[in-house]
């Protein structure tokens, strides 16, 4: 049986972080009532002209810098013809031969990859290649209801990054890695929210198959409304599938578009692509072409330490493994928690194990995000160095975390009120400890004939003694100095 391979490409739309439309003062606000914010220009309305939005042309070069992308002296806006509903001045301002950034890469870390797929990567280290990113002005938003279709022009003009990536995917888990790189560098660098289910990140998947051993393409077949990096592997998992079945059965594929239906999980048909789209491009009159030196000086004082970046300082500052530091880097609020409350810790990754297991889980059950952790970082820190001082055990600050994070009081507060300072007082250990040896002759006798698990369960009895309060490290050396 012939075997195929998947060559896919993602176009990636991401909506700019700023306060206002690409070519006009109307606010960017999502939310908002239909239809308020908008003007003469975003309407396009005759004669109304557009004037560029600086800090937008910023962002997209901040991008270019942190993918690695070559910025060229100038750039240009370009009018990209068309009709259709959303575009109310029947063209789109966007650029074409002369973009902003061209070039550079994603890098798909391992973290970035489904986790059941983490184990089974088949190409490590691998960069996904981009083409360009370019800048343009976003479309407005439709609303189809039973009988008739609504329209907000709210979005229209919103300062639109359009990344388009080199047909380097190869399988629905590196798409998964690479859209979920290209969200945290957008969050890293104050670029966008990229929020899929806001519509702040979009992505168009183009798919085609051919028999291995052959160069030449196969039919290329675009997936639309995707709305989660999850949503785009799946879609792929469904439509690979379908295009290698259709093939095998002496089909022939067309080029053309397919919505994913996630409910149902399967791509229907669209349209039919007949040829490609003739859009008629051409400089826009009312913008100058744009020098960007003083864009991309701008742009490089505002790059910030890059996840990958982040992740390799952890390891090296704070001593945590590869792995904590990829998870903790994963998510720039952890990061900043994290890095927040080791800086004073005398064992940071101590810190980063309690983020990583308690502060997480409690997270997770409470259904809050980091931002909203009712124990700050300092809070932590306190919380793991009286256990790493052995003023408590383990088992009690676990018990004094619990109630940190319901009431929000500080840890030594807690200690304090619940009386969990440990004992660690050699003259009061060696009390529980004489008593202990009393009370148990046959133990004692096992541990001083060699049986070392005898120990363990001598300790228990100073701690059962004590009421969990003895230094257990403390009680341990003390039982066996006796014992020797």
């Amino acid at each position: 049986m012939t075997e195929y391979i998947a060559t896919i490409g993602l176009e990636v739309h991401v909506q700019l972080k700023t306060c206002s439309k690409m070519f006009c003062s109307c606010a960017v606000e999502y939310g908002a009532e239909p239809n308020t914010n908008v003007c003469p220009v975003c309407l396009g309305m005759p004669g109304a002209l557009p004037v560029m939005n600086e800090e937008a042309l910023k962002l997209t070069a901040l991008a270019g810098l942190m993918l690695g992308c070559e910025i060229g002296p100038v750039c240009k806006f370009d009018r990209k013809n068309y009709f259709y509903p959303d575009m109310p001045k029947n063209y789109q301002i966007s650029q074409y031969d002369l973009p902003l950034c061209l070039g550079g890469a994603v890098p798909l870390h391992d973290l970035a990859y489904p986790k059941d797929a983490q184990k089974t990567i088949a190409t490590k280290d691998k960069k996904a290649r981009l083409t360009r990113i370019h800048l343009e002005e976003d479309v407005a938003k439709s609303f189809h209801m039973e009988t008739a279709t609504g329209i907000d022009f709210n979005r229209a003009g919103t300062p639109l990054m359009e990344i388009v990536g080199e047909a380097d995917i190869a399988s629905p888990e590196e798409a998964f890695a690479y859209l979920t790189v290209l969200q945290q560098v957008m969050i890293y660098g104050g670029i966008s929210d990229a929020d899929m289910e806001k519509g702040q990140l979009r992505c168009d998947v183009n798919i085609s198959v051919r028999p291995v051993g052959t160069e030449k393409f196969g039919t290329k077949i675009e997936v639309k409304n995707l709305n989660s990096i999850s949503g785009v592997r799946r879609a792929l998992a469904f439509e690979i599938p379908r295009q290698i079945e259709a093939l095998r059965g002496g089909a022939v594929l067309q080029q053309e578009t397919r919505r994913w239906d996630d409910t149902r999980g399967e791509t229907t048909l669209m349209r039919i692509k007949e040829s490609a789209h003739d859009y008629r491009y051409f400089p826009d009159p009312d913008l100058l072409p744009v020098k960007t030196a003083s864009l991309v000086e701008a742009a490089r004082a505002r790059k910030p330490e890059l996840p990958w970046e982040k992740r390799a300082r952890f390891v090296a500052d704070f001593g945590v493994s590869d792995y904590d530091a990829a998870v903790l880097a994963n998510d720039l609020a952890l990061a900043s928690y994290f890095e927040t409350a080791a800086k004073g810790a005398k064992k940071p990754k101590n810190v980063a194990n309690w983020i990583l297991n308690d502060l997480q889980s409690a997270l997770s059950a409470a259904s809050l995000a980091i931002t909203d952790c009712p124990v700050p970082p300092h809070a932590l820190d306190e919380l793991v160095n009286l256990i790493d001082t052995g003023a408590i055990n383990s088992k009690q600050g676990k018990e004094v975390f619990a109630e940190m994070f319901s009431s929000r009081k500080p840890a030594a507060t807690i200690v304090e009120e619940k009386g969990l300072k440990q004992e660690s007082d050699t003259g009061a250990i060696e009390v529980f400890v004489d008593q202990v040896i009393a009370a148990n002759p046959g133990p004692a006798a096992d541990f001083k004939a060699g049986k070392v698990s005898a120990l363990n369960f001598l300790k228990g009895q100073v701690m059962k003694l004590s009421k969990g309060k003895a230094n257990p490290a403390l009680a341990g050396e003390i039982l066996e100095k006796k014992l020797s």
